[in-house]
């Protein structure tokens, strides 16, 4: 494997012997591939989703992966969105449970061979974008921000998330 070939060079044959930290979006699964997190939203089952991202992550590891730029848990309302697949829809009490589902799925109770480092995003209100467009101007009020665009990063964090992705805005 590429990935362990280069381990080896940067642990094994450079100045200063570091290992480098592999991070790749796994958004819907790795080798193994799953539905989209939206689709897996509609279920209503956090427990599907906590199963699936398990496996992921244990493909990805497998592979060489340490990190993931997933979950996307910000709130999305506008359907034009191109980003709306990756999370899990409009609702903060869903997403919610999704996001924990997906931080546990991911990194389990203790990083390991199994598990893989998690990266929630994008921090917050990304998916407010005016007319659906990316990188587009979004107005959140403060009320907004923190009943519905923050609920599911704060559920995230309780559940472990090791970190959490910054939006772009310019």
């Amino acid at each position: 494997m590429e990935i362990n070939r280069l381990q080896h060079i940067a642990v094994e044959k450079s100045r200063l012997h570091m290992p480098i930290i592999f991070g790749f979006d796994v958004i819907h699964g790795y080798r193994t591939v799953f539905p989209v997190p939206l689709a897996m939203a509609s279920s209503w089952d956090p427990s599907v989703e906590e199963q699936a991202q398990h496996l992921a992550a244990q493909d990805a590891r497998a592979a060489g992966i340490d990190w993931t730029f997933t979950p996307m848990v910000d709130i999305a309302r506008d359907a034009r969105w191109g980003r709306i697949v990756e999370g899990a829809g409009e609702d903060p009490v869903l997403g919610s449970a999704m996001a924990q589902a997906q931080v546990r799925g991911f990194q389990g109770s203790k990083l390991g061979q199994d598990s893989v480092l998690v990266t929630v995003k994008h921090f917050a209100g990304y998916g407010a974008a005016d007319g659906g467009r990316d990188y587009d101007s979004s107005y959140v009020p403060e009320e907004l921000l923190r009943n519905v665009y923050l609920v599911p990063f704060h559920a995230a964090v309780q559940a472990g998330a090791g970190g959490i992705m910054s939006a772009i805005w310019t």
